[in-house]
């Protein structure tokens, strides 16, 4: 057995054969045929400049890699092709194709596609089980019949292992299955332990190097015949811009790992110095950190560090502020945005206090109030004070260890505010603002996220004894959750007052229906600004019962004027309505057959085609920064910051769409229709009509038709409300029916609906940017999908009416025009408010089967998740146009009740807002 395990070698090869033995030395993996590691190779790639491509894998073997890193993951780029291409390529280039080929993507698809093709024995870089164990034993027993060698990462489903223990353990069971369920031979497997930067500043990030290195010895000790592997610029993250500290940090490193087992990794030569050629005191400095030999290692080398900047630093930054008093720094960091020093600052302040939470009292609140005068005085904006946050946040993310080391926990908050979205609604972006800008003025949050039910609302409020409660909500069932959430507070007996914001809340929703049943203070807020004063208000305690006796009395008026106004107002009945509604001729040069009729998808919609009917205005809005773009950007007061703020957008736009970051899906159908019932409309789907999915390279004419009604033809019907407003003379009543001739007139006419999405990922991305302790980014990644969601629904709208429909064919709109709805043919959504009942979407959702097929859900109060999606109908006719259903009487409530087949109490509830006060 002894004389047979010596022979257990990796064995790779190209034209040439590489085995890897105990004495061989470190094996060297060329990183710059890797698009994410190289730029030059990235644009010869895209440009489809194959031979210089392939100058550059010649000099990788020329300049000592022994296996080449061969990655084509990109947005841009058909990674599966050139994958495909770029490998037959090197195969007759015997040069090259001497070496073994690491065949590196985050797709399977492209990893097997190169399994197909490459030459001799390669590498897969790589697999793990972050999508379970089924998955992984699949991948791994396809790799094992092309005969590959394979890199596994340190993460499961659980997530990347960040520590030693969590190392180990995904290795040891990785092993067992490799080895035991697959048999694969434990030779062909090579670990990746996850390199992690240190130096950071971050507690939890000083044993990153040391726990690499211990984990690859114990690799080495415990799991027989692997090999250990990773990218070593990882580790020296924190120093990008100082080539000279970087060096030797890989250097040190690489010593210290290869001494523990790591026998090969990714490697830039040009980023190594020789270890004994590394100047001593810049060595000690260096290993400190890395094997966290010392508490202070990360404020000794940052010290160190600017002492040996490399002479290739490209560019130079003012810094002279780093040489104002301390306080002065922390200030202007908090002011400005910079987290790039704060945790130095904080650190330099920490030492010259007596606790470490008089830091944050002190120094840190210091600077935050003069964000919060600045704010209050209008010198800075909501973006601006988003960043301000993340520097605090990385702030005391530095000093929390500190804290509850030194058990001195008595944080003296201005206030405890429970934020939450209500059950069954799950936007977020204006609580979390609202959130952020509380937290900058020192109060403490405890935020619950979306969908939170009532219960969980009271049960949290009361257990952690909090000051406020606010709640937040976008469609129009939560109107209702944050009535039935205050008269279960009266009933509990509650003394907190109740803050109400969101986009479908407003004062009189307020003041009529959710301050009548709650004796505390009910106030609703409608921007960020305004929610501080508001909050320091209700809680001075010299002046809230004051303020709070104001605002109940103010709502009270509110109600009283709101009341006598709406009953002054002369509502018709629904018959009377009925009796004028709008009429239309049904001229059949109005009506336009589609061009497809059925139900069409779109799988995975390229998201870059949507950039030029993104509509600009509502994004500044929701950073309250209100102005129309882009006339926005030149304005005196906000322009500065509303340019500053796009530029933020641009950038990560162009990262979201390069990476392909966030998934667009779209799923519509075009319909033979009829009114019937006066308010309802029936539409047909023929039971041959067959969906079906759309490629990217897809052009419209490459779309199937689905076959004509049939007489067979599957019905659904649409529920629409009416006006009742009585009309000065010649103005009609309208529902939406009204655009859709009536059955009786014997003309078969048409309408549509859909629903798109840019949400998938979108949470994702948020929650990776929260944990950093960046709600800036988390905020404008949400934005931005919102955007593109819309852009999507006009992008859609756009081909329905010049493509799938066909009846505006020669249309030629700019933006602008679009945004301004200068076309023939309406959107309206469930919801909004031509049609205010959110129950039509569960029809929409049938009709189109739109979960089944695109995985957008409705939640338990129709919202739509993700969150990042519009849904709606197509109306086509010439007179077809946009209106406000407005107040309603009961007796048109019982009458959809009926239609609907549903309660009169289950119909109030989803028509609330619309409901007359009779």
């Amino acid at each position: 057995m002894a004389g047979e395990s010596k022979q257990r070698y990796l064995k790779l090869s190209g034209l040439e054969p590489l085995v890897i033995t105990p004495e061989s030395n470190f094996i060297n993996v060329g990183e710059r045929t890797n698009v994410a590691g190289s730029k030059k190779f990235l644009r010869l790639i895209k440009e489809e400049k194959y031979d210089e491509a392939l100058e550059v894998a010649r000099h990788q073997v020329e300049g000592g890699a022994q296996i080449i890193d061969v990655n084509m993951d990109d947005g841009l780029i058909d990674g599966k092709e050139a994958m495909v291409k770029f490998l037959n390529l090197i195969a007759s280039e015997p040069d090259i194709a001497r070496v073994p080929v690491m065949i590196d993507s985050s797709k399977w698809e492209i990893i097997e596609a190169g399994l197909q093709v490459v030459q001799g024995k390669c590498v897969v870089n790589s697999i793990s089980l972050k999508e379970g164990e089924e998955e992984f034993v699949r991948q791994a027993q396809l790799i094992k019949r092309y005969g590959s060698a394979v890199i596994i990462m340190a993460f499961d489903e659980v997530g990347q292992a960040d520590n030693l223990q969590r190392r180990i353990e995904i290795a040891r069971r990785s092993y067992d299955i490799l080895v035991n369920r697959v048999k694969l031979p434990p030779e062909d497997i090579i670990f990746d332990l996850n390199i992690f930067p240190v130096a950071t500043g971050m507690e939890e990030h000083k044993c990153n190097a040391l726990d690499f290195i211990e984990g690859t010895r114990w690799v080495k000790e415990n799991l027989p015949y692997c090999s250990v592997s990773g990218g070593v610029s990882n580790v020296s993250f924190s120093f990008r811009g100082n080539n000279t500290v970087r060096e030797a940090m890989h250097s040190a490193f690489l010593y210290h790992a290869i001494k523990a087992g790591m026998n090969m990794g990714i490697v830039n030569p040009a980023m190594l110095e020789v270890y004994d050629d590394i100047p001593k005191d810049l060595l000690e400095h260096v290993e400190d950190v890395l094997l966290n030999r010392r508490d202070d290692a990360t404020e000794r080398l940052l010290e160190f560090a600017e002492s040996v900047v490399s002479k290739t630093r490209e560019s130079k930054v003012d810094l002279s502020w780093r040489e104002e008093p301390l306080q002065d720094r922390i200030t202007r960091a908090l002011v400005k945005g910079i987290d790039q020093y704060i945790v130095e600052d904080v650190e330099e302040a920490r030492l010259q206090s007596k606790r470490p939470l008089d830091v944050i009292e002190g120094h840190l609140m210091k600077g935050m109030n003069v964000v919060g005068d600045l704010f209050g005085s209008g010198k800075m904006f909501l973006p601006q004070v988003v960043k301000s946050a993340r520097v605090m946040k990385k702030a005391v993310a530095h000093l929390t260890p500190f804290i509850e080391a030194s058990k001195d926990k008595n944080t003296r908050a201005a206030g405890k505010i429970l934020m939450a979205t209500v059950k069954g609604d799950v936007h977020d972006i204006g609580k979390n603002i609202v959130s952020v800008v509380l937290a900058c003025n020192n109060y403490e949050i405890i935020d619950l996220g979306v969908m939170v039910p009532p219960e969980k609302i009271i049960s949290t409020a009361k257990q952690e004894q909090v000051d406020i409660i606010g709640l937040s909500g976008l469609i129009t069932p939560s109107l209702d959750e944050m009535v039935f959430l205050a008269k279960e507070m009266e009933r509990q007996d509650f003394k907190v007052p109740l803050l109400i914001g969101g986009a479908t809340t407003s004062k009189a929703h307020t003041a009529v229906k959710i301050d009548p049943v709650y004796s505390q203070a009910v106030v609703h807020v409608n921007d960020a600004s305004r929610a501080v004063t508001v909050v320091g208000d209700l809680l001075q305690k010299e002046t809230s019962g004051g303020y709070k006796k104001s605002v109940k009395f103010d709502y009270e008026s509110f109600r009283e004027k709101f009341l006598n106004r709406t009953k002054q107002k002369e509502y018709l009945s629904l018959d009377a309505a009925r009796k004028n509604k709008l009429q239309i001729e049904c001229n059949p040069a109005d009506i336009k057959k589609p061009n497809r009729l059925g139900i069409q998808v779109w799988e995975d919609f390229d998201l870059s085609r949507l950039k030029e009917f993104i509509d600009w205005t509502p994004f500044f809005r929701s950073w309250d920064l209100h102005g129309k773009y882009p006339n926005i950007l030149s304005e005196d007061v906000v322009g500065k910051q509303a340019k500053e703020l796009f530029e933020d957008a641009q950038d990560m736009l162009k990262k979201v769409l390069d990476k392909k970051l966030l998934k667009g899906k779209a799923i519509f159908g075009l319909f033979s229709a009829n009114q019937i019932n006066e308010d309802d409309i029936e539409v047909y789907l023929s039971p041959q009509a067959e969906s079906r999915g759309v490629g990217e390279e897809k052009t419209s004419s490459d779309f199937s038709t689905a076959l004509e009604m049939t007489d067979e033809a599957e019905t659904f019907i649409f529920r629409t409300l009416r006006q009742q407003l009585k009309k000065r003379d010649g103005v009609p009543n309208i529902a939406l029916a009204d655009f859709i001739a009536p059955k009786a007139s014997g003309i078969h006419d048409y309408m549509g609906c859909f629903c798109v999405t840019a949400g998938f990922g979108t949470q994702e991305l948020a929650a990776e940017f929260e944990r950093n302790h960046d709600d800036y980014s988390s905020i404008m990644i949400k934005a931005l999908a919102d955007r593109l969601a819309e852009a999507f629904a006009e992008y859609l709208h756009k081909e329905i009416r010049t493509k799938f429909w066909g009846y505006a064919g020669d249309e030629n709109l700019d933006n602008e025009a679009l945004i301004d709805e200068k076309y023939r043919g309406i959107r309206p959504a469930p919801g909004y408010p031509a049609c205010p009942d959110h129950l039509e979407k569960e029809t929409i959702w049938e009709l189109l089967g739109v979960q089944e097929k695109i995985g957008v859900e409705l939640t338990e109060s129709l919202a739509m998740w993700p969150a990042a999606s519009v849904s709606g109908y197509y109306f086509g006719h010439p007179k077809s146009k946009y209106f406000g259903l407005g107040k309603i009487k009961q007796d048109q409530v019982a009458d959809f009740a009926k239609r609907k087949k549903i309660t009169v109490e289950k119909a109030q509830k989803w028509l609330a807002p619309n409901i007359l006060e009779e």
